[in-house]
């Protein structure tokens, strides 16, 4: 068995390959930052011009405006629908029936995590297309022809399309976290509620929340930082459009890499994101950190 200096070499490959994959792009994102380049030959040194121009683009302005919203639909909203159908699986579901069927449900909340994206592109693009598809056909079906839009494709419907879409998307990730964190819970703490008279919803707000906060901080970071990274179902579902209704940064930064060939201008906008990132993901861990003190 190796010295306790000795397990330091196995962390030579992981340290390797944060270097390769996370680190040296990075650094070298940064350093573009700073240049006018097209892809292509020499990089011209320009300083701060790209993000003097960068913050005077309002397209740039109205990506973080969506994202905002974004984050409402992949954060917010899945986390606090989320915990509260946790509870009702673990506590009700659970308890009536079987462990099996809570799982169950458990599993179908899920699956939307597990689908490809592209799959889910092809498949809602089906059902929310404006003129064969499923839901425009089922609300003539029903009478309700004045409700059938241009999901996608209209300025003033896309943005609240795609945020439903990723509600749907999001759903399951904090409720299995959630019903994990649920069966960590001194079961004890429950049956001493029930004899004082408290009713469910005065044990979920005292003892289900207060006792996996620490779930609810991870799953608020992940889902927060997921959403200001969104890519693929942008990409899938609307490529930014219409009229940039759905533009968000990365998918901007893309465009700039990609179809302008501004790539200095694209590695400005990733630097700003991945900036914003970095500072959200330390406000969290402290806020968990001093939660947990103040718990002890």
């Amino acid at each position: 068995m190796p010295g306790k200096k000795g397990y330091g070499v196995y962390l030579i490959p992981g340290i390797i390959t944060s270097l390769a994959v996370i680190i040296v792009p990075l650094v070298m994102t940064v350093y573009t930052s700073f240049t006018r380049w097209n892809g292509v030959g020499d990089q011209k040194w320009i300083g701060f011009d790209n993000y003097t121009r960068l913050f005077q683009d309002s397209n740039f302005w109205a990506s973080f405006g969506h994202i905002l919203l974004l984050i409402l639909a992949m954060a917010v909203v899945p986390t606090l629908l989320g915990l509260v159908l946790a509870a009702v699986l673990f506590d009700y579901i659970g308890k009536k029936f079987s462990d099996r069927w809570a799982s169950v449900f458990r599993s179908g909340f899920y699956i939307p995590q597990v689908i490809p994206v592209a799959v889910t592109g092809i498949v809602w693009g089906w059902i929310l297309h404006p003129d064969y598809g499923a839901l425009n056909k089922v609300l003539d079906a029903i009478g309700l022809h004045g409700l059938a839009k241009n999901w996608l494709g209209d300025p003033k419907y896309a943005l609240y399309t795609v945020m439903a879409i990723m509600v749907w998307i999001q759903l399951g990730y904090p409720i299995v976290l959630f019903m994990s964190g649920l069966q960590r819970i001194d079961p004890t703490l429950y049956e001493a509620a029930d004899l004082d008279g408290a009713t469910w919803w005065q044990r979920f707000r005292k003892i289900t929340v207060y006792m996996i906060r620490p779930e609810f901080y991870v799953v608020l970071v992940t889902t927060t930082i997921a959403a200001l990274k969104i890519f693929g179902q942008i990409f899938v579902l609307t490529r930014g459009g219409p009229s940039n209704a759905t533009l968000v940064p990365s998918y901007f930064a893309y465009k700039n890499f990609f179809q302008q060939a501004q790539v200095g201008y694209g590695s400005a906008i990733s630097t700003i994101l991945t900036v914003i990132i970095v500072i959200l993901a330390f406000v969290f861990l402290r806020l968990q950190n001093r939660a947990e003190r103040i718990s002890r």
